[in-house]
């Protein structure tokens, strides 16, 4: 930090295993990922190269070099795994992770059915070649998940390996752990956190009200994804109590 300020709450030092952020990259340019590195690198854990953008970004090879310069963790987009896999691709998807030199995998099936025992064996296998994220939810938002069964799936998907489970929203924010409208299914979050650790779930939360939401519940080092790239900033000022949002969070009362 560039000045001492009383009154801020301890985050989480890197290499984190929870108070983790993850950035969706939906097409930036080798500079613009450079860029993005040079400021936002300290407070970035993972980024994502959103939905199927890794199969059409240009010179993929050199910007992932970008990234691996500050030894960050990237992944392709769950939604690029469904797109093998539904192709009948499984080993396709293993060696093109290989190929590019990424170590973290998303697996989900959001887009396309796939049975849960069936899902939990690519988690196992795909364990074997690196660190595992599995998403729960569904893109579709007519699709309602009980919270019992999301329970059940999350709790699965840890078993057969995965580091985290990541709560589906979508990069607008609008279905799964959301309705339509953005706003938080809240009985459904806190009836998920009684039965699996905060820091095992990675919330998508794309939009600001819905970050605050996680800070305000959980503490400034919650796990959040799908977050901007020009927002990395403003969201380490609000998980500290450095917005409007959140400036009376971590004051002592008088």
């Amino acid at each position: 930090m560039n000045f001492n300020l009383s009154q801020i709450p301890e985050r989480t030092l890197k290499p984190r295993n929870h108070g983790i952020t993850m950035i969706m990259d939906k097409g930036l340019s080798i500079e613009e990922a450079r860029n993005l590195m040079s400021v936002g690198h300290p407070h970035i854990d993972m980024v994502k190269l959103g939905f199927g953008t890794s199969f059409v970004t240009p010179n993929l090879k050199d910007k992932l070099e970008v990234y691996k310069s500050y030894n960050m963790p990237v992944y392709f987009g769950g939604t690029l795994f469904e797109a093998f896999l539904i192709r009948n691709q499984f080993e396709d998807y293993i060696n093109v992770c290989k190929d590019f030199g990424v170590s973290y995998m998303e697996v989900s099936d959001g887009s396309i059915s796939i049975p849960h025992a069936e899902k939990c064996g690519y988690i196992e296998k795909l364990s074997k070649h690196g660190v595992v994220l599995s998403e729960v939810g569904s893109k579709d938002a007519a699709h309602i998940i009980p919270p019992y069964k999301w329970i059940e799936l999350m709790r699965s998907e840890l078993n057969a390996g995965s580091l985290y489970v990541i709560a589906e929203a979508r990069e607008a924010g609008n279905v799964g752990i959301y309705r339509g409208s953005g706003e938080v299914r809240e009985g459904l979050v806190q009836e998920i956190l009684t039965q699996i650790p905060a820091e095992k779930i990675l919330w998508e939360a794309p939009q600001k009200a819905q970050q605050l939401y996680f800070l305000q519940l959980i503490g400034c080092n919650v796990n959040l994804g799908n977050i901007a790239p020009s927002e990395i900033i403003a969201l380490e000022a609000m998980r500290i109590g450095l917005r409007g949002d959140t400036f009376e969070m971590y004051l002592e009362k008088k």
